[in-house]
């Protein structure tokens, strides 16, 4: 089979880790082709957020600092991983390369004192370029042929919309295929660092956080690969977040758009966007624990098997989200009004998570992340308040829960169940949201409710019992 797997930051943060991913790689190698994606290991791109964080504030020290940090911890990975002298020899020189690179970065960004998109998506990068060598490094200290690629050298050519750029998938897919082709006619193995591409000026730009998994649905639609598998800390998709629900079951099989709608609704294993080049080709994902390699994890594809048409497959949550309602008399039957306040906050870089509107028309209620609750009312106010908006009401400190399963389309009691389940927890619902596709019902509790309706909703549909 010709096989993608991506492996997370948690995967190869140690020692013991990368080793065994790199015999793991190895005997699948033996009876597939495959291309490696990974991550930075834990915590590298967290640092380099900071450094840049540091060059703002104009404090160098503290930048360079941290870049020592992310040096040494590479260096000592490096020493303690790979056990033959040659390979161990290489690796640290190409590591040294890359740390002198990123300190003349620092160097550069400290004197300009400004740090834009377009370089902070060239600082964090280096995440995945000192990962990639440590785990090719590591498999061919094994003895197998493996070379590592930043996802430019691959031939990933994104738009130039830095921090959240998009794939250019025609060039990609004629540049991808045959850099990998050729690779594969040697008999090497590509570790390609995920979470960046660039632009057709060959500027390094990145998919956003947990772009690696975008990165490796690139790649395999590219090479139109059997099938891709995610490889993180986790067993797979859950019907909850197994510590908020004890008794939560791993999800053998789900489709494309019940993954979709877990990844935006708090399926931290996934970036939203992954499944976007893998629609079309309808390639088959896996989502499993690099650690625990007996566990098949959760299937995502493109038609599920009637066993698993389950009516809801899971409970999600989103905590720490701000609630604003938006009240005003003479947004009753004028058209344009919600276009003005979509605009208005879309202007401000403000992402809505979720709308409401009664029939009466005399009030919007929008949830909108906490971090941006104080931005959205100020520029709502500025714009808006006196005109077409009375008044505006808000309540901080709010959770979404969403359910999600394709199976609750057409199927008859499933919000009356919900709020049964609820109502006997005394948990009071703020807003409700259903899609017209039936496929996600949400709706917005305080903060402290959220463990107790996720518990109430999970009980209701014995999701423990589900496969």
């Amino acid at each position: 089979m010709k096989l993608v797997l991506k492996y997370g930051g948690t995967s190869i943060s140690n020692t013991k880790d990368i080793q065994s991913v790199a015999k793991h790689v190895i005997s699948l190698s033996k009876k597939n082709q495959l291309v490696i994606v990974c991550s930075a290991t834990s915590g590298t791109t967290d640092d380099l957020i900071e450094i840049s964080e540091s060059i703002k504030k104009e404090n160098k020290s503290k930048a360079e600092q941290l870049a020592s940090k992310i040096t040494n911890r590479h260096k000592q990975l490096a020493k303690q991983t790979i056990k033959k002298s040659d390979i161990q020899k290489k690796l640290l020189i190409k590591l040294n390369d890359d740390f002198k690179e990123l300190v003349a970065l620092i160097d550069g960004l400290v004197l300009l004192g400004e740090v834009t998109s377009r370089s902070m998506d060239y600082l964090i990068s280096f995440g995945e370029r000192f990962s990639g060598k440590l785990l090719a490094a590591a498999i061919n200290d094994l003895g197998k042929k493996a070379i590592p690629l930043t996802g430019k050298e691959v031939g990933i050519v994104t738009d130039s919309n830095f921090s959240e750029s998009k794939p250019l998938m025609d060039t990609t897919r004629l540049r991808v295929s045959k850099s990998i082709d050729t690779l594969f006619s040697k008999k090497t193995i590509p570790v390609v660092g995920g979470f960046s591409g660039a632009d057709q000026h060959g500027h390094t730009t990145t998919f956003g956080r947990g772009g690696s998994d975008y990165s490796a649905t690139i790649i395999g639609s590219c090479l139109k690969a059997d099938e891709i598998w995610l490889m993180s800390d986790v067993d797979g998709l859950m019907t909850a977040d197994p510590k908020i629900v004890k008794n939560a079951k791993l999800l053998k099989e789900v489709s494309y758009t019940e993954a979709i709608e877990m990844a935006l609704f708090g399926a931290k294993q996934i970036h939203p966007r992954t499944f976007e080049p893998l629609l079309a080709k309808k390639i088959p994902m896996k989502i499993r624990n690099s650690s625990n390699a007996k566990n098949e994890g959760t299937l995502v594809t493109s038609s599920p098997s009637a066993s698993v048409k389950n009516t809801v497959k899971c409970v999600s949550n989103i905590r720490n989200n701000g609630l604003i309602d938006i009240q005003g008399g003479s947004m009753i039957g004028t058209p344009g009004t919600a276009a003005k306040i979509f605009a208005t906050l879309a202007k401000a870089g403000i992402n809505v998570m979720m709308i409401s509107q009664n029939p009466s028309e005399s009030s919007i209620t929008i949830v909108v992340k906490n971090s941006d609750l104080n931005k959205a009312v100020s520029v709502l106010e500025m714009d808006l308040l006196g005109k077409i908006i009375k008044k505006l009401e808000v309540t901080t400190g709010v959770s979404i829960i969403a359910l999600i399963g394709s199976g609750m389309r057409g199927t008859i009691g499933v919000a009356s169940k919900v709020f049964a389940a609820i109502e006997k927890n005394k948990v009071n619902v703020s807003m409700i949201t259903q899609g017209s596709s039936e496929l996600n019902l949400a709706l917005v509790v305080k903060n402290s409710d959220t463990n107790t309706a996720v518990r109430a909703i999970h009980d209701a549909f014995t999701l423990d019992k589900i496969n």
